[in-house]
């Protein structure tokens, strides 16, 4: 199974200080990751539509983003 993938977080200029001053704090470089889930964010009805085809096919259905490379 694919695992949640991390990526480089896009971080506010309020965030970005508040690491800056973690980093202060500990005496360390602190980088920021965040978790990228290869599912896909449908909705209600799209699930439902997805459960249906499961349903009528006999399978299991996954809903994966596309890759962003």
């Amino acid at each position: 199974m694919n695992q949640t993938r991390l990526r480089p977080a896009h971080l506010d200029e309020g965030s970005l200080g508040r690491l800056r001053q973690l980093e202060q704090e500990i005496g360390s470089v602190v980088i920021a990751y965040q978790p990228e889930s290869p599912y896909a964010g449908l909705s209600a009805e799209q699930v439902q539509r997805l459960k249906e085809l499961e349903r009528e096919l006999g399978l299991v259905l996954l809903a994966y983003n596309p890759p962003q490379d």
